[in-house]
């Protein structure tokens, strides 16, 4: 086991009915906040109501920026942090999926900085995210995540895209911890069943990447891990077909909380490639980051993991899938056929040609992949150095 230093400084709140305290709870910490959310999804669940019902009798003030998109734009997070400025809010309060609560922390550290996100991000064009890094003010934020997937509700990570540039990747810092996190799985019920499925997805890879990738001495984190990933298949389908089935919504909810709040993979370090090859497909074709990752895990075991480490995700389908065949090489060819089954059941397996992506862009975006996700370098952190070439072929893989 590597040696780690955790820490976690968010509280969290979870459990039916908690959201009807957003106001008790965001008191504590402001008495003007800037309420971050998407265009339309929380007005229509009546979350957004919940919510500012909460604030409004708990005395607090709120100024609504309710232009959070899909994989947010660096456009939108600065015109947030432009009002959070010009209404000297004191907080930002981030209500729903990983967009609005990536946006929201993005909006809270140019909200103090006054410089435009794109120059924060890991891997532009401008280099200024190496001076910029890690962001250590912003203002504070809370999350009440309406979606499981991302775990940005608890962590101090955040990704935006720059549209113009088509550049999408990470910030994160200190600073970008949220205060608080209330987690209310009532909130998760009128999800709809495709981002339910591409949550699951999400918050399994963020799972499995580490544990294929880190340090193999690490068994306490290992099978915190092989637990996590097991309940997002289990709960997954049940979520899926019983939209309000409590437990099933409570358990994909923590599960992507613990997915990336830090304590299953203290310790065991790694790196997660597979995010950054989708970073690459939806910064250029706006497609769900979760059904991004569904297409692209497959060839990625088959191409990358099989090859270096083929005893690990041996193991994780033991573990998770139930796979019972003694011989490694085997074993994960039936864990791929495994992992394969349970996007089918979901309704995530798919391929790039029918997401819309273009084949002649293939090429542009594995080289694009390495220059914004290599930091520097010519390759993505893996369980060896993956050069475009190798990134190039996964696309091609799963292209149809």
């Amino acid at each position: 086991m590597l040696n780690f230093t955790l820490h976690i400084p968010t509280k969290i709140i979870f459990g039916k009915g908690e959201v009807q305290r957003t106001g008790e709870i965001v008191k504590e910490y402001a008495n003007k906040v800037l309420l971050v959310t998407g265009r339309s999804s929380t007005k229509k669940t009546g979350a957004l109501d919940k919510v500012t019902r909460s604030l409004e009798a708990a005395g607090v003030e709120y100024v609504l920026f309710n232009q959070v998109e899909p994989n947010p734009r660096a456009e939108t997070v600065d015109q947030g942090g432009q009002l959070a400025r010009d209404e000297q809010c004191e907080l930002i309060l981030a209500l729903g999926g990983g967009s609005a609560m990536d946006a929201a922390k993005a909006i809270a550290a140019i909200a103090i900085s006054s410089r435009p996100i794109h120059e924060y991000i890991r891997g532009n064009k401008t280099g200024l995210w190496k001076q910029l890094q890690p962001v250590k003010e912003a203002l504070p934020v809370i999350t009440i995540p309406t979606l499981a997937a991302t775990g940005s509700e608890a962590n101090s990570n955040a990704v935006i895209t720059n549209w113009e540039t088509k550049e999408k990747a990470g910030i994160s810092g200190p600073a970008l911890f949220p205060r608080a996190a209330i987690l209310d799985p009532e909130l998760t019920f009128s999800v709809p069943a495709h981002y339910t499925a591409d949550g699951a997805v999400d918050m399994f890879s963020h799972l499995y990447e580490v544990y294929l990738t880190g340090d193999e001495n690490a068994n306490v984190q290992d099978e915190m891990t092989e637990g996590l990933m097991r309940n997002a298949v289990k709960y997954a389908k049940t979520a899926i077909d019983r939209p309000e089935d409590y437990d099933a919504r409570a358990h994909l909810l923590w599960t992507s909380t613990l997915a990336l709040v830090g304590i299953a993979n203290a310790g065991r370090g790694g790196s997660n490639p597979v995010h950054k090859i989708e970073h690459t497909l939806s910064a250029h074709y706006d497609i769900s980051h979760g059904r991004g990752l569904a297409v692209l895990t497959p060839a990625y075991f088959r191409k990358i993991i099989i090859k270096d480490r083929p005893h690990r995700l041996a193991r994780l389908g033991r573990q998770v899938f139930n796979i019972s065949l003694e011989n490694d090489l085997a074993a994960c060819d039936a864990t791929i056929e495994a992992l394969v089954e349970w996007f089918k059941e979901i309704g995530t397996y798919d391929t790039l040609k029918n997401l819309g992506i273009k084949k002649e862009d293939l090429k542009m975006m594995a080289e694009e992949t390495i220059r914004v996700g290599g930091l520097g370098k010519n390759s993505l952190d893996g369980t060896h150095p993956i050069t475009a070439d190798e990134v190039l072929s996964i696309y091609e893989e799963v292209f149809e």
